[in-house]
């Protein structure tokens, strides 16, 4: 039950993506939960670089489901537009880098900023996001892919930043980043060959069981799919 209620509800954006659809199933397969809402922008239309999409996405839920226990977002991609992440700052497009932000840091913030609202004031509530372990700075040891690792470092800015103000009004709420691990998508091999890949319902089972024993003092941190908390 994730550490929620009996009938609690959930949201997973980006639920038409290999890990958001594995979330979503296992929420669906739940019996504590009450009800699991999926939303994409293949299938709903759902496009986070655009506010009036997930302001109306989010203006659905609420009325669809009232307050929301959980809200996992597992929208961002690796490979924007056919072009994926650059090796050198030579490389660096500012074009592509906007757009990097647009999906992977500003997007997320969109759905914090319309989605947050809807959990409730008083009980325990999740708002995660997926990020990824290169965008930790302290963990930097390779460089590369700039634009990609930047955007993410965003994200996990926001996410601290949004847990403090959140916690404000919803005292037993938590905020947190994710990363999934390489997870077996179209762009694992992005990730090289050698690289430990796990299948998309073992990432989420793995993320939901971490989401599992969250207390509020955790939140606004950023977590591995292991369990382990990942440097800034």
């Amino acid at each position: 039950m994730l550490g929620f209620r009996q009938g609690y509800r959930a949201v997973v954006l980006g639920a038409s993506g290999g890990i958001g659809a594995a979330v979503l199933a296992a929420l669906e397969s739940d019996r504590g939960c009450g009800d699991a809402v999926g939303l994409s922008r293949r299938d709903d239309g759902l496009d986070v670089t655009e506010e009036e999409a997930v302001r109306a996405a989010a203006l659905g839920v609420a009325e669809r489901l009232g307050s929301v226990d959980l809200v996992f977002d597992a929208t961002g991609a690796l490979e924007i537009d056919g072009h994926g992440p650059e090796k050198t700052i030579r490389a660096i497009d500012p074009a592509v880098m906007a757009r990097q932000f647009a999906v992977n840091a500003i997007g997320p913030a969109l759905l914090i900023k319309h989605f947050a609202p809807l959990l409730p004031r008083d009980r325990r509530c999740v708002f995660a996001t997926l990020s990824a372990r290169v965008g930790s700075i302290g963990d930097n040891r390779l460089g590369g892919w700039i634009a990609y690792r930047s955007a993410k470092a965003a994200l996990n800015q926001i996410v601290r930043t949004a847990a403090i103000e959140i916690a404000r009004t919803c005292p037993e709420s938590i905020v947190v980043s994710l990363h999934p691990g390489t997870v077996e998508t179209g762009l694992t091999a992005l990730h090289g060959r050698h690289a430990q890949k796990l299948l998309p319902a073992e990432a989420a089972s793995a993320l939901l069981s971490i989401i599992d024993g969250l207390s509020p003092s955790q939140t606004g941190q950023f977590f591995a799919y292991d369990g382990t908390e990942i440097a800034w």
